[in-house]
Formats: structure tokens, C-alpha cells, sequence
């Protein structure tokens, strides 16, 4: 099993920007593939973006062009950069890692981080 930690979430305006960071405890997430999700209050969680090890990203059409999703392989570590944010970005963001590399649905995740809050106001 591997421990995963998120960090940067915070509070930002409309058309601001963060970067979450997701980082392994203990056990390297190497070569799983790693996501972001993200749940709103009173909504279903949702799938933001993946990165496979080899680098290849798949994104959410909600966050196409506004969000980029990275890994630095040596560092253990997973970045979501978040531009240009709306308030419908409002939402407690969770990384993931999961050994099928295509995985897109939360069901074939077996490790989760416990989540930050991302809060965008108007």
C-alpha cells in the first residue's frame, strides 16, 4: 500500500492559481499511474487528471487548458497546477495511484491521500 500526502490547497480568488503537491510516504508510488480527484460539497467525486509514469496525462473536460497535471519520477512527487481557477473548482482535491495505467474511474484506485480543500472565491 502506498501513503500518499497532499499539500497546497488554500484559498484563491477567481483567476487565480495553485499547485497541489502529492507526494509518497514510505513506499514509492513508482510506476503506478496517479490522479486527482476532487469533491465537491454535496456532489460525487470526479475525476480531475491522471499521469501514468511514462508521463502521458489525461484530463477532465472541465479543466482542459486551465489545469496541468506532472510527476517528477525521482522526487516521488505529483503536481497539479491550477490556472485560471472558477468558483466551481471549489473542492476537497485527493491524489490517487493505481497499478492500471488507464484508470480513469475512481473504483480502480487503491490508495488515497486524506484531501485539501481548494476554495475559490468571487
Amino acid at each position: 500500500q502506498v501513503e500518499l500526502v497532499e499539500s497546497g490547497g488554500g484559498l484563491v480568488q477567481a483567476g487565480g492559481s495553485l499547485r497541489l503537491s502529492c507526494s509518497s510516504s514510505g513506499r514509492t508510488f513508482n510506476p503506478y499511474t496517479v490522479a486527482w480527484f476532487r469533491q465537491a460539497l454535496g456532489k460525487e467525486r470526479e475525476f480531475v487528471a491522471s499521469v501514468r509514469y511514462s508521463g502521458i496525462t489525461v484530463y477532465a473536460d472541465s479543466v482542459k487548458g486551465r489545469f496541468t497535471i506532472s510527476r517528477d519520477n525521482a522526487k516521488d512527487t505529483v503536481y497539479l497546477q491550477m490556472n485560471s481557477l472558477k468558483l466551481d473548482d471549489t473542492a476537497v482535491y485527493y491524489c490517487a495511484a493505481t497499478r492500471i495505467p488507464t484508470a480513469v474511474s475512481d473504483y480502480h484506485y487503491e490508495d488515497w491521500g486524506q484531501g485539501t480543500q481548494v476554495t475559490v472565491s468571487s
